[in-house]
């Protein structure tokens, strides 16, 4: 994958490969504009950009020319209704293709927790009722931002009926019939903030963001907000990972594409204290399904108060070649499964979402 793209606080910017160098491809697109998700889809290469313009609400853009122009597509909207406080779309916090067999769909998770699905390539929504009348959702509640939000949305590469989202804050739910009926799931997950009677409740669970292994699908990473999880059943159940490294509170998890035993993530010292743990932003990496983490530093600055956040960490289709950016702006690059780090950019805005195209 020769290609990045870097959403931000202040527009989406494209890189490319030159050699060893990422190189700008060109100028940025929606400049001084929040984008909250990006997508190129790989069944056809488009591009879809979600932004949230706060007092002129949230927008969706499409490009079938590899960004040089762009369509306004129709957001997603909540059911309509007579209540005086309304739930409405603030935020477009996910968007995954439907499966390769599938061209055209797309699912979409936004902030309030709404599932939705286009069958045409954004032109149209749905929203998905199943998920939206869970008898569960009142008691859900946002992780960050006021209202719970889906921020992870995996189909299984093998039946694309087969989708398991994540939830901050109501646990993870997995469907396979395409949506029509939904199971919470995430046994064994333990949510500390909530009273000890509650720990082990699934829909008080909050998973900071969620990855399948994409040669095995059954093989689901999870950085929890009370710890980093690991499932061999599809989500269906979870084991604690008790040490990794100098934490193992974060917000983002990227999976190898080929190594189901291997996986990334970016520590911080807890809810309270967003921030690297002593200064020292590290990478930490397993590569025997959670046994033992490896500290990956180099090429990182030596002090650094720099976070994360969910979609901030990216792994091609190679293994080896990573993309990290930070909430103040930074963006790094490795070539080697993260044992070294490059330095893209120490000057861009807030990074919000990377990702390899």
């Amino acid at each position: 994958m020769d290609k990045l793209r870097i959403a931000t606080r202040k527009g989406l910017f494209f890189y490319h490969r030159e050699g060893t160098r990422w190189v700008m491809s060109r100028e940025p697109a929606f400049l001084a504009e929040p984008v909250t998700y990006a997508l190129t889809d790989p069944r056809d290469g488009a591009i879809y950009v979600a932004l949230a313009h706060g007092h002129f609400g949230v927008k969706l853009h499409r490009s079938d020319d590899d960004g040089v122009t762009w369509q306004e597509l129709p957001v997603p909207a909540c059911p309509p209704s007579d209540e005086p406080d309304a739930p409405a779309v603030e935020l477009i916090w996910s968007l995954v293709p439907g499966g390769n067999d599938r061209p055209g769909t797309l699912w979409c998770g936004t902030i309030p927790g709404g599932l939705f699905v286009s069958r045409d390539k954004g032109a149209s929504w749905q929203i998905n009722e199943p998920m939206w009348n869970q008898p569960s959702r009142p008691g859900w509640f946002g992780g960050g931002y006021d209202h719970a939000g889906i921020h992870s949305i995996m189909v299984d590469p093998r039946d694309s009926d087969h989708i398991l989202i994540g939830i901050s804050c109501a646990g993870s739910w997995r469907t396979r019939d395409g949506g029509q009926n939904w199971t919470v799931v995430g046994k064994g997950m333990m949510a500390e903030y909530l009273p000890p009677e509650k720990w082990d409740d699934p829909v008080g669970q909050d998973p900071h963001l969620m990855a399948a292994a994409p040669t095995n699908p059954d093989r689901i990473w999870c950085q929890h907000h009370c710890g980093i999880y690991v499932s061999d059943d599809g989500g269906a159940t979870f084991e604690v990972i008790p040490k990794a490294g100098p934490s193992t509170f974060g917000f983002t998890v990227a999976a190898h594409p080929t190594k189901p035993d291997t996986a990334w993530f970016v520590p911080a010292i807890r809810d309270a204290y967003r921030v690297p743990v002593d200064g020292k932003f590290v990478v930490t990496r397993t590569d025997d399904g959670g046994k033992t983490f490896k500290v990956l530093n180099r090429g990182l600055p030596e002090q650094s108060w720099d976070l994360v956040y969910r979609h901030g960490l990216a792994v091609d289709d190679t293994g080896e070649r990573l993309v990290m950016g930070s909430t103040t702006g930074n963006v790094w690059t490795s070539d080697d499964g993260g044992e070294s780090w490059v330095m893209l950019s120490s000057h861009l805005p807030p990074v919000v979402q990377v990702a390899f195209a």
